[in-house]
């Protein structure tokens, strides 16, 4: 039996609670960003197959912007924070107040900056909270950003995956500031670790694994 097939309803809690509150200190890390009061929410945590992945940012062929980083550490791996393009470019216009804000029109060196540490501030807080609940020493590389087909994107992390099943955890995140709920930014997190970090990782929260 695979570690997925050993899931059930309470590990998948104990992962969003361990979203939630990475959540909560991104959102404290991003308001002092940008000198406004914003919240963070974990819609839902899921694991899903690959090709549910790849349907959720829109096929593999659909460009997007993508945070990638490297986890080190005791249970190393990679992690992905993926945003449509048209959600990354909300983000931007809402960090730096140009509402007429289009990527395809200005790549410069500001706006993306913006979305790279958008990643590094999530996925730090991410890892940090799942650090904390699993006493295991994880901690982000420097992030490096990419717009492009998430096919292209995702195919090195699904390369080390492919060795160990086909599924992925994602950790959706709605991001917006306070009192506007329906001008949020929507994101996908991706975690994938390598192989030979499963079982460290999975035995953290509980779930047995034979040899």
């Amino acid at each position: 039996m695979s570690y997925f097939e050993r899931m059930d309803a309470v590990h998948m809690d104990i992962l969003k609670e361990i979203g939630n509150i990475g959540a909560g200190h991104a959102a404290t890390a991003l308001s002092k960003l940008l000198n406004k009061r914003i919240e963070m929410t974990i819609p839902d945590v899921r694991i899903i197959s690959f090709d549910e992945m790849m349907d959720i940012v829109g096929g593999a062929d659909n460009v997007v912007a993508a945070v990638f980083l490297r986890i080190e550490g005791d249970a190393p791996g990679n992690m992905f924070f993926v945003l449509s393009i048209e959600q990354a470019e909300r983000f931007i216009q809402q960090m730096t107040g140009d509402e007429q804000f289009k990527l395809e029109q200005d790549c410069s060196e500001l706006s993306l900056s913006a979305l790279q540490e958008l990643g590094n501030i999530l996925a730090g807080s991410y890892l940090s909270s799942l650090s904390d609940f699993t006493n295991l020493n994880l901690h982000p590389s420097v992030p490096a950003l990419s717009i492009d087909m998430i096919g292209a994107i995702l195919s090195y992390g699904l390369i080390e995956m492919s060795r160990v099943g086909d599924h992925v955890i994602v950790v959706d995140t709605a991001i917006h500031e306070e009192h506007q709920p329906d001008d949020r930014v929507n994101g996908h997190f991706f975690l994938l670790p390598d192989p030979e970090s499963f079982h460290i990782i999975f035995r953290a929260l509980g779930v047995e694994h034979d040899e």
